[in-house]
């Protein structure tokens, strides 16, 4: 039942911006509508794109109070089950097709997949840390595209998503200490042996590649607004270190006459945009960063993704663990039954738990007409976490047996 979430109300904290949020798009020189057309260019011609589903949830938004709301489905994006696929994959080929451009030769994606230049393509190697997911999109596109891989990952991130990053042939490096030490540390490796860091998260000197991974992700985003009959009055948004949110909000508070209400969610334990709020700039949470929703588990905050973030959002959650399995089991019960991994649910959590306070509502303006758009980031990435969180595996789930 949807009324079981004002249990979590205790454990959530909300934070309103003060500032004025802008209502014209400005920072095109980070993401904008002509780099989205770039980006969709190349990614729908690779292998096996297709849209990926958005479902309504028709049941749940009635019990919530509101008209609609959609839930966009990641969990089938290409062979890697993760919305990911668009960013990490999408840098490694710009950053190959660059690199065949500074030695006179034009190329494209269909090159790389054809192996056109794989002989000069073969003398680069790509590196990046991930909690998993992106790791595995770097994987998968360095495979895809015809270099080589380096992956670093830190102590608390599962073996299941290790294996799913070594599958692709990339070699993978455990490291002491969290999220943003692994990032660190691969940042350091790559200048030392001349490696080219594909991260999705930017920092002073460093932008140009985590500009082409977020734009990877508005395809995403298109895809959305094309596949629902009415723009979205609201979007709930995981957090993370930014690049997701703000793709969302960069192409949606360009494209639309009026931007929807765009409300950022992330776990207690990480939620550096949440306190980049409340501190009105970039703010580092230190410690082990310890959430379920493994995606999520950062610290710093990407400065490329926070100069749109301040500008565009005015809502902030930050919502307990407790609520991952409920909503993860809530979508594998759904008809049609939904994958959703642990980091994916964190939008429809937010929301969930808004919606039985009238306060929040009040201050979120979500009323009976309110239209929700939601991200599903991920499926069962980590398959063994999945089955322990929901009581089946995903195949059961997607069978219909209970």
């Amino acid at each position: 039942m949807i009324s079981d979430y004002r249990s979590y109300l205790t454990s959530t904290r909300h934070h309103q911006t003060k500032g004025q949020i802008r209502s014209r798009y400005v920072h095109q020189d980070i993401l904008s509508l002509d780099g989205f057309n770039k980006a969709s260019q190349e990614i729908c011609s690779w292998d096996s794109y297709q849209h990926t589903p958005l479902q309504l949830l028709s049941d749940i938004a009635n019990d919530s109070g509101v008209s609609l709301i959609a839930y966009k489905d990641e969990s089938w994006r290409f062979s890697l089950k993760s919305f990911k696929a668009l960013g990490g994959a999408y840098a490694v080929a710009n950053l190959l097709i660059a690199k065949l451009n500074e030695m006179g030769i034009k190329a494209n994606s269909s090159d790389l997949i054809e192996g056109t230049y794989s002989e000069l393509t073969a003398t680069i190697t790509v590196c990046c840390a991930t909690d998993g997911n992106h790791g595995r999109s770097v994987a998968w596109g360095a495979q895809k595209f015809g270099c080589n891989c380096e992956i670093y990952i830190h102590r608390h991130v599962s073996e299941g998503r290790e294996q799913a990053i070594a599958k692709f042939g990339a070699k993978v490096n455990r490291i002491e200490g969290n999220y943003d030490d692994s990032v660190h540390i691969a940042a350091k490796v790559a200048e030392e042996r001349g490696y080219y860091v594909v991260s999705d998260t930017s920092y002073e000197g460093y932008t140009q590649i985590p500009k082409d991974v977020m734009q990877g992700y508005t395809v995403m985003v298109s895809e959305a607004i094309e596949q629902m009959q009415e723009n979205p009055t609201h979007v709930f948004l995981q957090g993370g270190v930014g690049g997701f949110p703000a793709a969302v909000v960069s192409y949606l508070a360009e494209s639309l006459e009026s931007a929807p209400i765009f409300v950022v969610v992330e776990p207690n334990n990480a939620d550096c945009l949440f306190q980049s709020a409340v501190n009105g700039k970039p703010t580092i949470v230190h410690g082990d960063l310890d959430t379920v929703m493994a995606g999520l588990a950062c610290g710093e905050v990407s400065v490329l993704a926070w100069k749109i973030l301040q500008d565009y959002v005015p809502h902030y959650l930050a919502i307990d663990d407790s609520c991952v399995p409920k909503t993860m089991q809530l979508l594998a019960n759904n008809r049609p039954p939904i994958v959703a991994g642990e980091s994916a649910i964190a939008g429809l959590a937010g929301l969930l738990i808004a919606s039985q306070d009238d306060d929040l509502r009040s201050k979120l303006k979500l009323t009976k007409d309110s239209r929700i758009l939601v991200f599903g980031t991920e499926g069962d990435t980590d398959e063994e976490m999945y089955k322990n969180m929901v009581g089946r595996s995903a195949s059961e789930v997607l069978a219909g047996n209970n």
